[in-house]
């Protein structure tokens, strides 16, 4: 084993490392998302889970230096996906958005793309459920844009609004400064019952899904989702956007649009058993009559 550090130099010096290692019968597995950058004649499976390398997300959503990597990352991805002879995803999502990818490149052969989902050992069904837990929902994401924390911040202040202040854990890092401060600051001046916990290691994350009495999941984009998989497999309710990914590996409680914060608040409000009930129809009499009666003094 060689370790690389994430730097340019040490990564190119691996890189020839790997060209001289990996000859005719060699199977090289790429589980960093990115093909070689040199030519080798080894036979190349490449383990896909970065949506971003695919160009899935605008690139407008992130930090102008994580614009500048993620660029390169994706001429790289382009400009030798001919060198890889199979790609490994680990949903039925991932794998139609590898192959949309691949054909909408310049003409040429399509590798066979596989799903193959894995996870690290998975935490059995909650034994230990607080009977009164300190958390209505959790969202275990980090603060990338496709995660969609604003959107549900919107939604947090719709349900304020109507009087409902359902509490919320959150783990952003320190690398989400901007984005906790205007969490703080809504929450501030709208009341609202959001808390950020930070990053968290696993042992804790699992705990806090047995402190809580749903998960909500509003992210627009992901290969895979783990957290949705360890919240199911704990049979953790999931409240999740009406997306493919969230399909592929877990059944909602309730899901919504999430680029909608009404959407997100009407199935938080289903959740919590206060539906919103639909628009009263009117016959046209009943039109008129109500129209006229607005209009009097």
């Amino acid at each position: 084993m060689t370790w690389v550090t994430a730097s340019v130099g040490p990564r190119l010096k691996a890189e020839f490392g790997l060209r001289e290692s990996a000859g005719a019968g060699s199977t090289v597995l790429c589980f960093h998302g990115l093909p070689p950058l040199l030519p080798s004649s080894a036979r190349v499976i490449l383990f896909q889970q970065n949506r971003n390398y695919l160009g899935l997300n605008p690139l407008s959503q992130f930090a102008w230096k994580t614009r500048l990597r993620l660029g390169f990352e994706r001429i790289v991805s382009r400009a030798f996906r001919y060198r890889v002879s199979q790609y490994i995803v680990q949903t039925p999502a991932m794998q139609r958005a590898v192959l949309h990818w691949c054909a909408a490149l310049a003409p040429g052969p399509i590798p066979a793309v596989k799903v193959m989902p894995f996870v690290d050992a998975l935490p059995g069904p909650r034994e230990h459920i607080n009977s009164a837990p300190e958390w209505d929902f959790v969202y275990v994401a980090d603060g990338e844009a496709h995660k969609n924390h604003r959107v549900l911040l919107a939604a947090w202040q719709l349900l304020a609004q109507e009087g409902l202040r359902p509490s919320l854990a959150l783990t952003l890092g320190s690398r989400d400064e901007a984005l906790i401060r205007e969490i703080e600051a809504a929450s501030v001046s709208a009341g609202l019952l959001i808390t950020n916990l930070g990053q968290m290691p696993r042992d804790d994350v699992l705990a806090l899904y047995a402190n809580a009495r749903a998960m909500i999941f509003p992210s627009t984009s992901e290969s895979f989702g783990l957290p949705l998989v360890e919240a199911a497999h704990l049979g953790l309710p999931i409240l999740a956007s009406e997306l493919d990914f969230v399909r592929d590996v877990c059944v909602p409680a309730q899901t919504f649009d999430p680029v909608s914060p009404v959407s997100i608040a009407r199935a938080v409000k289903r959740f919590m058993g206060q539906p919103e009930a639909p628009l009263t129809l009117r016959t046209p009499a009943e039109f008129w009559g109500a129209l006229l009666q607005d209009g009097r003094p």
